[in-house]
């Protein structure tokens, strides 16, 4: 897990890593460019995909923080235009730095750095932020018996012990998570090592400009511009799902490139939303290079043409549009599958040909989770020179590790309205899963029908998923390698998606070197 290791470089690039699909290699060969005025023309507005989409930026929304003293983010509403136009309360994390404001700062940071901050409530409700993904002791994860009261404070200090990679922060207060998400808290947390630097380096990628987060979130919005967030009873117990989707706080956004690989570190940080993701240009998919997943580079490369991405996890892609001429367009689209809803008790599943009405046939304000979406638009606006070859070697993952023990049974199941794991339901004091310290444990997590998906998420520590049993066709259809795994399951993770009827298993080390007791937390990302 040292971020010191041998970074390697391979002289040919990956077979299906050259170019776009082979239909859009045909059409668009490389063309010599005219004159440089007509090269540095803006390309026509494009009335679907109107807005630029936000970047991260020196302030303002996703402004990059400087993280190397002790520095204060603040919970607290705003006003902020979200829909262009029309500003409406939203809460972020606020930072002042350097005489500017930064709100929902990107955090980035070295591996092995040492962490201060102090978080200050200034909302009128109990809030308390959990580092998601990062290995940190109790008393610095987030745990919502830590919640402060409006008003209140929390100091955070711990060390980063993470590998690099895409994590990212939120509330944490029982009952509250969902509601706070949804009106704006959450950031991102980049952490950065020598392999991390290598590859950047070797690709020629600078963040925010050709390595581009991307934070996938749908919302409601009132006739005024501002969010709308009151969950039915319905909505509680399946979760809350937007009209909108929006990426990195903007609606219908588009982004200008040029012809080269560019890095898209996507998060879903949709409060239930399930995503199947595409690269589409015209009418056919692209290929695309899972590199990396939730905890880090993967040891190389994946090509793939779609990828589910459940709530809380994240997925590190290269496009490469090195064969692109200007103004080739590719939309980012979350493509139609069966959101297994009907597993819940009646009704048909929702797909994407059935965009107005919810799993149970009723008229729905919003698209059900499983209807075709598409999210973003991706321009050439010029054509350069670019050379750079993909490496076949990203980084070295470590077999998973063997357990003395039987795999533990984690049922997921419902009674009386309510969702429970191994048959209760969340109690605070309570700690009903005990693992030894320094011990390695495979665990079966079995989804058992009458149910609907969920993103099962482990604080504190990264797994490895080792299998898929019982999966459906949808989800067989993406599985790359032995036991059923897709893309998204290779690496290290800390959120894994289990569908109606399958039974994940995964396997985690519990070692840390924290004194005493820990107490973390396992639950569904499906926030409501």
């Amino acid at each position: 897990m040292s971020g010191r290791r041998k970074f390697i470089l391979s002289v040919a690039g990956m077979a299906g890593a050259a170019g776009l699909a082979a239909g859009f290699l045909r059409a668009h060969r490389p063309r010599p460019l005219g004159p440089t005025a007509v090269a540095d023309l803006p390309l026509p507005l494009d009335p679907a995909f109107p807005n630029p989409l936000r970047l991260p930026g020196a302030e303002g929304l996703f402004g990059m923080a400087d993280t190397s003293e002790a520095f204060m983010l603040a919970a607290k509403p705003v006003e902020h235009p979200i829909l262009p136009g029309r500003p409406a309360r939203m809460l972020v994390y606020e930072m002042e730095q350097y005489g500017k404001r930064l709100h929902n700062p990107v955090l980035r940071v070295r591996a092995g750095a040492k962490m201060r901050i102090k978080f200050w409530n200034a909302l009128e409700e109990t809030s308390i932020i959990h580092w998601h993904g990062l290995k940190v002791d109790s008393n610095n994860d987030g745990h919502p018996h830590y919640a402060v009261a409006g008003g209140g404070t929390y100091d955070y200090q711990f060390t980063i012990a993470n590998r690099a990679a895409t994590y990212w922060y939120h509330p944490h207060p029982h009952f509250l998570t969902g509601k706070q998400v949804y009106h704006g808290l959450a950031g991102l947390f980049i952490v950065e090592d020598d392999e991390e630097l290598a590859l950047q380096q070797a690709l020629d990628l600078k963040f925010g400009e050709t390595d581009i987060p991307l934070v996938l979130q749908d919302r409601r919005f009132d006739d005024q511009g501002g969010l709308v967030y009151a969950p039915t009873t319905r909505e509680s117990f399946h979760g809350h799902y937007g009209a909108d989707t929006l990426v990195n706080l903007t609606p219908r956004p588009h982004l200008h490139v040029t012809s080269r690989l560019c890095r898209f570190r996507i998060l879903n940080g949709s409060n239930a939303r399930l995503y199947r993701l595409a690269f589409r240009h015209g009418d056919k998919l692209l290929d695309y290079h899972v590199i990396g997943t939730d905890g880090g580079l993967l040891d190389r490369p994946r090509t793939v043409q779609e990828a589910f991405l459940a709530p809380a996890e994240r997925l590190d892609v290269l496009l490469d549009l090195s064969a692109a001429s200007r103004g080739d367009a590719v939309t980012l689209v979350s493509l139609p599958f069966d959101a297994m809803h009907a597993e819940s008790g009646g009704g048909q599943s929702a797909r994407g040909e059935h965009a107005h009405h919810d799993a149970h046939g009723e008229a729905s304000p919003y698209p059900p989770d499983g209807t075709e979406l598409e999210l973003m638009r991706i321009r050439v606006q010029r054509r350069i020179a670019y050379e750079r070859v993909m490496p076949q070697s990203l980084s070295r993952i470590d077999p998973v590790a063997e357990s003395p023990f039987s795999p533990r049974l984690i049922v997921l199941d419902q009674a009386k309205g309510k969702w429970g794991i191994n048959g209760a339901a969340y109690d605070m004091k309570a700690t009903p899963i005990t693992v030894r310290r320094d011990s390695v444990e495979a665990w079966d997590i079995r989804n058992v029908p009458p149910t609907m998906p969920h993103p099962m998420h482990i604080h504190g520590f990264q797994f490895r998923v080792v299998s898929r049993q019982g999966s459906p066709e949808q989800q067989q259809r993406v599985a790359i390698e032995p036991g059923s795994l897709a893309a998204t399951d290779l690496g290290l993770k800390d959120t894994v998606l289990v569908w109606p009827g399958e039974t994940v298993r995964i396997v985690t080390d519990f070692s840390h070197p924290f004194l005493g007791d820990q107490v973390y937390m396992v639950h569904c990302h499906n926030l409501e």
